[in-house]
């Protein structure tokens, strides 16, 4: 009777293991069901093999790619580096420090030239303007020098009026310096040599170069018409007075 009590108990679990077996083989594999296997040997849950391989190949692929974008910036910053080289004599032998080091060098040296080519160099502005300023004469100190400059567009014209304009001050030394950018144009005069009341000479100046503005202004509303005419700023500084 025991027997046959122990046999029923045995043949209960053994239905019920192969129940559960059947149950997991009739549903579909779960996300962490699919990870584990039943070895048949030793009947215990192992790892999917296939799984380890599936994250074997993503760290592989992951890490070629790693490989790929590490080797990529070292051919950028090779390429940059040998084009450094051909642009600075005599580096061809330097390591990248040295190299870098060169470069910062030289970039630092032409800034210096650049700065001292340009300085006191005079670029027009966007405003038509006229400026007349009264300041010390560099070459006497008892004398004063006025600098007046007109700025707008460039017109050949412009350049005979102002002449003109010039020519009927009364004056001892006139140095002029003209410059353009684009459209634009900037033209200073420095009258030196100066002795005594000033004021007289410095309306006359501004009085001369607005009129040359004022003529120009004219002679493009006269071409163009029926456009707009020209929004303009008309300005005069004056280191002593103002008007």
């Amino acid at each position: 009777m025991d027997f046959f009590d122990g046999y029923d108990g045995i043949q209960g679990s053994y239905l019920g293991f192969e129940g559960v077996v059947r149950n997991l083989g009739a549903s579909p594999p779960s996300s962490s069901s699919s990870m584990l296997l039943l070895n048949s040997e030793t009947g215990e849950l192992a790892m999917n093999p296939r799984q380890k391989v599936g994250d074997a190949d993503k760290a592989l692929i992951a890490l070629r790619n790693h490989s790929d974008a590490e080797r990529r910036r070292r051919e950028r910053i090779n390429a940059h580096l040998a084009t450094l080289r051909t642009l600075t004599p005599g580096t061809a032998k330097m390591d990248k420090a040295g190299l870098l080091g060169e470069v910062i060098n030289r970039v630092k040296l032409l800034r210096e030239t650049a700065a001292e080519a340009t300085n006191g160099t005079v670029v027009p502005t966007d405003v038509d303007e006229v400026t007349v300023e009264e300041e010390e004469d560099p070459n006497d100190a008892a004398s004063t020098s006025i600098r007046a400059s007109l700025c707008c567009d460039f017109k050949h014209e412009l350049l005979s009026d102002l002449r003109e304009a010039v020519e009927a001050l009364p004056h001892n030394d006139v140095r002029a310096e003209i410059s353009t950018l684009g459209t634009r144009m900037l033209s200073v005069f420095v009258i030196s040599g100066l002795k005594g009341q000033v004021q007289p000479l410095v309306d006359s100046i501004r009085q001369a170069f607005r009129s040359v503005l004022d003529k120009f202004y004219a002679s493009e509303e006269f071409s163009s018409r029926n456009s707009s005419s020209k929004r303009r700023r008309v300005s005069s500084l004056f280191a002593s007075s103002s008007s």
